[in-house]
């Protein structure tokens, strides 16, 4: 079974985010990216599932400008066999990535696909669930475990009142949480090694498929700055502006 696992390229989690002076968006130039942690997750997860002998090859997928080719790299050092790089300088969204995955899925016929649950720059936690959709299979989102049994997967999803345990049937989508696995470092060896794993260039033009922005941003903004602290004399004035300045009781 081929195990298929999308990637993306974000600003890494350690950066502090600075909004662009004009407000168009982030600032990205000389600014550290990463893969994204969920998308790590995912690489491991499949990476594991090949290790159990689950799965027979582990293909990690990214759409984004050349350099999303060193996140691809980064998927193989940890143990995926090959790479596609989905060229595309265009702002992709949720539904044009769930689009060109279809396509991809089309041609390689994965068994399973693996995201992570969201990305950590939009936050959208969209695509998994529209890829699901549209080929018509599966999905478990925001898993924290799971198990192969036979043609199904035994997994366990993270929910607003604790954990949800069921079972879907192969071919399936899943997206991935947190607590699901600690992703591993990349040894020296395997990052040399990924350099000589094949990276499969395409386009969204090549996979048929239209990825012009359907929803447009207006403006980014910075958070408003966080008013400073009051220390008050008594639990009475406390109560006093909880209920009548913050107005939470």
């Amino acid at each position: 079974m081929k195990v298929l696992v999308p990637i993306k390229r974000v600003i890494d989690a350690n950066v502090q985010v600075r909004v662009k002076s004009d407000q168009t968006g982030v600032e990205l130039t000389n600014v550290k990216m990463a893969m994204n942690p969920f998308c790590e997750i995912a690489v491991e997860q499949a990476v594991r599932l090949k290790e159990a002998g689950i799965a027979s090859e582990v293909i990690v997928v990214s759409a984004g400008p050349a350099q999303a080719q060193e996140t691809l790299r980064t998927g193989l050092a940890m143990g995926a066999d090959r790479g596609i790089h989905i060229q595309s300088d265009e702002d992709l969204q949720p539904l044009a990535i769930a689009k060109l995955l279809k396509a991809v899925v089309a041609k390689e016929d994965p068994g399973l696909v693996i995201l992570g649950k969201q990305a950590i720059d939009g936050d959208n936690n969209q695509t998994g669930q529209m890829l699901s959709a549209l080929l018509g299979w599966s999905q478990g989102a925001f898993i924290s475990a799971m198990e192969k049994d036979g043609d199904l997967l035994k997994i366990t999803r993270e929910v607003d009142g604790g954990l949800q345990k069921v079972s879907v049937k192969l071919p399936s989508v899943l997206t991935v949480d947190l607590r699901l696995n600690e992703p591993r470092y990349a040894s020296l060896p395997n990052i040399m090694k990924a350099k000589k794993k094949p990276i499969d260039a395409t386009s969204p033009a090549d996979l048929g498929v239209e990825v012009a922005p359907r929803v447009k941003t207006l403006k980014v903004t910075e958070p408003p700055a966080r008013a400073a602290g009051v220390i008050v004399g008594s639990v009475a004035e406390l109560v006093d502006k909880l209920k009548n300045e913050a107005k939470v009781i």
